[in-house]
């Protein structure tokens, strides 16, 4: 076994002839303790609404999307995407068109954005989950149009999930010029109707603004027939999301970008991202206060064990060794504190997860009533390591003050 943890071991679980030196090691154990068990639960509720805005997305957002790398349009036959449908590990594909356009109904105006699908969509997305109302998920028949909006936009255009008149789109032509006698004439105009069904994604940028149409009006809408602004892809169940990814970019090279359900909501994620680093940076801070704890604990510690010093440097221990012994002892309260902490967190997480303690509200509030909390593996090895790594620092300084005194018993 290693000496200076041998020692140090033995000065931490013996009994102290002053009670203080046990008391002051003791708290800085537990403030480690509660700064390791606020990191886990912190990080951990960010990984629940992680999880659950992903999962607010996952039946909107397909799997893949793959997007031209300069343009906002592409040709649907363009030979590389024609090549990138073939892969085996592909389920479904559906082509889409987004753009912006001007939904009218009555007297009521607002610019929404239009995106046009095609009819696999329906199974590629899972829509059937977002749906409300009593009609049925329906884009076109020999008649009509339809046209299913998000339930936001039906409260901003007061006109129900079953409205009594059709939605008026406006989108402006590619081409040609604005007539003053006829400004109607710069745009391209339709009719759609409502199936009697509206999505609700729980998110404001889909259910406020959002409406879905055939892919075949959205194109004839914006004058880009034979062209779509994405391809959604649905992957076979047991595919590899990252290896499909890759191999997907290898097919499309530069000219395409594929992105995943993160990257399709870089903006929201990246705010998860940096709150999570925020509050990661600020508790570690207070880690290292709680740390510094052990200065003080370890001092009082090397003058009651002076003796002991003179005695293991009488019988050949080098001074290097002695202060290993004290930076050793720190490190292990800091580590004692750091696993109970870690336990308590997880369990208090599990707790959470089964049972809900801490509600967000008053029930139908929110999405969800209870904090949703997930805890990830790497989150506990950074913690873990963040406290090693923090307290190692702390007690660094002990080394200087440990040869000081070192010296000072040897002169006396």
């Amino acid at each position: 076994m290693n000496f200076p943890f041998f020692i140090a071991r033995r000065y931490l679980f013996a009994k102290k002839s002053h009670n203080v030196i046990n008391v002051i090691s003791a708290i800085s154990a537990s403030g480690i303790m509660l700064a390791s068990f606020a990191l886990i639960c912190t990080l951990s509720v960010f990984n629940g609404f992680h999880d659950l805005v992903e999962n607010l997305f996952r039946n909107f957002d397909p799997e893949l999307k793959v997007v031209s790398s300069t343009h906002k349009f592409f040709s649907m036959d363009n030979e590389r995407i024609r090549k990138a449908q073939t892969l085996d590990f592909i389920e479904l594909y559906s082509y889409s068109l987004e753009e912006q356009a001007l939904i009218t109904y009555k007297s009521k105006q607002h610019v929404i954005m239009i995106k046009g699908v095609e009819d696999s969509f329906h199974d590629l997305a899972g829509i059937d989950n977002l749906l409300r109302g009593a009609g049925i998920y329906m884009l076109e028949d020999e008649v009509c149009h339809y046209g299913i909006p998000g339930v936001g936009l039906i409260s901003r255009m007061d006109s129900g999930i079953k409205p009594a008149y059709p939605f008026r789109i406006s989108v402006p032509k590619k081409e040609g010029r604005v007539s003053i006698n006829n400004p109607v004439s710069a745009f391209n105009q339709a009719s759609v109707y409502s199936p009697g069904v509206a999505f609700m994604v729980e998110q404001e940028k889909y259910d406020d603004n959002y409406m879905i149409i055939s892919l075949e009006l959205a194109q004839k809408l914006t004058d880009r027939e034979g062209e779509a602004s994405a391809l959604e892809i649905k992957l076979q169940d047991g595919a590899h999301l990252r290896k499909a990814k890759r191999e997907l970019q290898s097919v499309l090279g530069n000219e395409f970008k594929v992105l995943d359900r993160i990257e399709q909501q870089e903006d929201v994620f990246k705010v998860f991202k940096m709150e999570k680093l925020i509050s990661y940076l600020f508790l570690s801070f207070i880690l290292l206060i709680a740390c510094f704890n052990i200065i003080g604990s370890l001092i009082m510690l090397m003058v009651e064990k002076q003796k002991d010093a003179q005695l293991l440097e009488s019988m050949g221990a080098a001074q290097n060794t002695i202060k290993r012994i004290f930076i050793v002892n720190g490190v292990l309260i800091s580590l004692i504190g750091a696993v109970s902490g870690l336990v308590l967190g997880v369990i208090a997480v599990v707790l959470q997860q089964k049972y809900g303690f801490i509600r967000l509200g008053s029930s139908g509030s929110f999405i969800v009533d209870a904090y949703p909390v997930s805890i990830e593996i790497r989150d506990i090895i950074v913690v873990l390591v963040t406290v090693l790594v923090v307290s190692f620092l702390s007690v660094r300084p002990i080394g200087p003050i440990a040869r000081r005194f070192i010296r000072k018993s040897e002169s006396d």
